[in-house]
């Protein structure tokens, strides 16, 4: 079912484009994306881009040979609210990284610090013991 009204909408656009490209004044004809993802449907000096996969439209025209698509009232809008969200919710979270009583180390404190050294040490002296242990008689170490 989709691909019959692709094809129709292909249809469309290729006479809407063959028919206008006899005209000087008119555009030249649009090369439709490929694929699935997009429909394209004839309005007032240009058509309309529906994207299947997010559902958002588009208002498409030529202008100087160029394709320009502007983005739907509704779309425009809804993302103006998204950025509007995402800069309160960014404002509150460095609020709160500022009220907060201090970064946490992932330092290790003095006390773990001393610990670490100490074990390294007692490990370090307990390999060279059984090295001097195995060394040969005379050997050096």
């Amino acid at each position: 079912m989709q691909q019959r009204l692709g094809l129709a909408v292909s249809f469309d656009l290729a006479a809407m484009f063959l028919a206008g490209s006899a005209r000087a004044e008119e555009p030249p004809p649009v090369v439709a994306p490929e694929g699935d993802r997009f429909s394209l449907t004839p309005a007032d000096g240009g058509f309309l881009r529906l994207n299947k996969d997010t559902g958002a439209v588009s208002y498409c025209s030529v202008k100087d040979g160029v394709s320009v698509c502007r983005l739907g009232a509704d779309e425009r809008a809804a993302l103006e609210a998204e950025i509007a969200r995402l800069r309160a919710e960014n404002a509150q979270l460095k609020a709160a990284a500022s009220a907060a009583p201090g970064r946490p180390s992932t330092l290790p404190g003095e006390e773990e610090f001393e610990r670490a050294l100490s074990f390294t040490e007692r490990f370090l002296r307990r390999i060279m013991r059984l090295f001097r242990e195995e060394a040969p008689a005379g050997g050096g170490l």
